[in-house]
């Protein structure tokens, strides 16, 4: 899995293995009149659960960017089911194993989910469609106000079916240009460290990703222990996310502008594509890294075997010291309690990095799509819902500030978090009042882990960004100690101006490319050789001296090339560079220089 841009708050919370009940019926057609749902109402109707909806259902989601698997509990869930008399049963790969395997064996009972959240690129959305997995929503959404304003983005990655019609719906939509970095205040990748065993530790300089080992021991000899007394580590690891590599080793290469294309590395501005089997590659120069941190002690030993909810324990404790992304570390260890205490994850530079950045995606991102499963039990239903995503309303409840007047409101013409905001978004966590089910707030975010569009989007209601981080509201807040002294130590006031000001940030342009279908041959040789790459890189990072560590690095190499290696390379090569001219089409439209002309 590709760690994306828009990870939302569903990354925070614990994956639970939830027995599933299935709530599918219907015809099994792929293709789904507007009136055919039974108990459905024109889209224009404002009823609650109650009334407008007759039969509660559930309604199993079949999630492939999802770190939870069970039934979506807590303040979300009591908005699903007030507003459309169902709840969520999210079916979550990540949390099954991983990979393919939940998808095959799904599409080969024909019955993948009633909504379906997944790529349409490397012919995905072809193969599901043929396979007559997917309603046709064509009828479904013509009432429908709030995606009719997205229809440009939709009919371009509708373009990748094998049919007419409209079958999936892109995320990650923007008006932005395509140039403009879409994570807010922060990239989605970095180095972010806990800054008070970064500042105890002296502030140490990094010239390159090398003095990382320097500085991940001073802080750890510096904060030895965590909040409970458990034995630091600045590296601590897991494999949930593995697919062409090993996902964790990926991360650091993201300083350095690249990002991966299948066994391809390739830089954001073109100007490089490596192979990551390759001796001198950044990902083996990574791999090396985080070895010789392990012989210095300190990459967790449990790594191997951990999951990511574990992983996100851990940060919470404060047990781990470096994180790859602002939403890990930030998110779990950031509570206003200790950020007054100067304790939380900053970003620390790096003098020669140059960090990538997701751009904008104007025609939406194909990787991740929502599509309605061609033997859901009430269709119209399932298309009302996603139409609400897609509203300012379900953007603000699923990837904003939360629900209107709980957690946010308008002073003075602005929006501002309220009290309850601030302890439930600042703070770490709060407890909901009964009116909105009780419960903690972050067991109930949304855990559907989709972004309908970007977070520096504009919300036409409040004429400010989905991201509450950025509201002057919030950012007249950041005065904590753990605020204060990394502005003056950094001499700006957040992470993406200091990376804008210091030429350290790389945007990819948002073209919304997706890589084309591969042959049943080239997917055969890329398993073979992608569980070869994983299981070797673990062990690299692991081995007992450097000598098994280039040793288990040439046979990786041999074996991967003996199971037909290059052919897949080849392919991967090309869609990296068919990407990169999509960028630069895409520039050449939406651009920020092309938009000011």
């Amino acid at each position: 899995m590709r760690v994306t841009k828009r990870v939302a708050a569903a990354l925070l919370c614990a994956a639970m293995l939830v027995s599933s009940t299935a709530c599918s019926g219907g015809s099994g057609s792929s293709s789904v009149s507007a009136g055919s749902a039974a108990g459905s109402t024109a889209a224009s109707d404002t009823g609650t659960g109650s009334s407008k909806y007759k039969k509660f259902i559930t309604v199993d989601v079949f999630d492939s960017q999802a770190n939870y698997q069970g039934k979506q509990s807590g303040w979300f869930a009591k908005i699903v089911k007030d507003k459309f008399n169902m709840e969520l049963n999210i079916i979550a790969p990540n949390v099954a194993g991983g990979g393919d395997t939940l998808f095959q064996t799904r599409s080969a009972a024909g019955d993948l989910g009633d909504l379906i959240l997944t790529g349409a690129n490397n012919g995905r959305l072809s193969t599901m469609v043929k396979a007559g997995l997917l309603a046709d929503m064509t009828d479904l959404m013509k009432n429908e106000k709030n995606i009719s304003n997205y229809s440009s983005a939709i009919t371009e990655t509708n373009k990748l079916a094998s049919k007419t019609g409209m079958w999936a719906i892109p995320s990650q939509i923007s008006s932005q240009t395509a140039d403009t970095p879409s994570e807010g205040l922060d990239p989605t990748f970095g180095p972010y460290v806990r800054w008070d065993a970064y500042k105890k530790a002296g502030y140490p300089e990094m010239k390159s990703m090398d003095d990382l080992l320097t500085v991940w021991k001073k802080m750890q000899d510096a904060v030895p222990k965590s909040d409970s007394g458990k034995k630091t580590y600045a590296v601590s690891l897991f494999k949930d996310w593995d697919d062409n590599m090993m996902n964790n080793a990926k991360q650091p290469t993201c300083l350095y502008g690249y990002d991966e294309m299948g066994f391809v590395l390739a830089k954001a501005d073109g100007s490089d594509y490596q192979s990551i089997v390759d001796s001198n590659s950044i990902y083996n120069k990574v791999l090396k890294l985080f070895f010789k941190a392990n012989q210095m002690g300190l990459v967790d030993p449990e790594s191997t075997s951990q999951n990511y909810d574990t992983l996100n324990s851990k940060y919470k404790d404060g047990q781990v010291l470096y994180s790859p992304w602002p939403w890990l570390g930030q998110a779990a260890y950031n509570t206003t309690e200790h950020k007054q205490a100067g304790k939380g994850f900053m970003l620390a530079p790096i003098d020669d990095m140059k960090i990538f950045s997701y751009g904008c995606v104007p025609n939406g991102n194909p990787s991740n799509c929502i599509s309605i499963g061609s033997k859901a039990e009430d269709p119209q239903r399932l298309a009302d819902f996603i139409d609400w995503l897609y509203s300012p309303e379900g953007i603000e409840d699923t990837m904003g500030a939360g629900p209107k007047g709980l957690t946010w409101e308008m002073k003075d013409g602005k929006p501002a978090l309220t009290e309850f905001g601030k302890k439930a978004q600042l703070g770490g966590d709060a407890t909901l009042p009964a009116s909105y089910g009780g419960g903690s707030w972050k067991d109930g975010v949304s855990q559907l882990n989709f972004n309908t569009v970007t977070p520096v989007d504009i919300d036409p209601e409040t004429k400010s960004t989905y991201s509450y981080t950025m509201w002057d509201s919030v950012l007249s807040e950041n005065t904590t100690a753990l605020d204060t002294d990394w502005q003056k130590k950094m001499g700006t006031k957040t992470t993406i101006d200091y990376l804008k000001k210091h030429d350290m940030l790389m945007v990819a342009p948002g073209s919304g490319y997706a890589a084309p279908e591969v042959s049943s041959d080239i997917a055969t040789l890329r398993n073979q050789c992608k569980q070869v790459i994983v299981a070797d890189s673990w062990k690299m990072i692991f081995a007992k001296d450097e000598n098994e560590f280039n040793s288990l690095l040439k046979d990786m190499q041999t074996t991967v090339k003996g199971l037909g290696y290059d052919q897949v390379l080849a392919v991967d090569m090309k869609d990296a560079k068919d990407q990169q001219t999509a960028r630069e089409t895409i520039m050449k439209t939406n651009g920020s220089s092309a938009s000011s002309k």
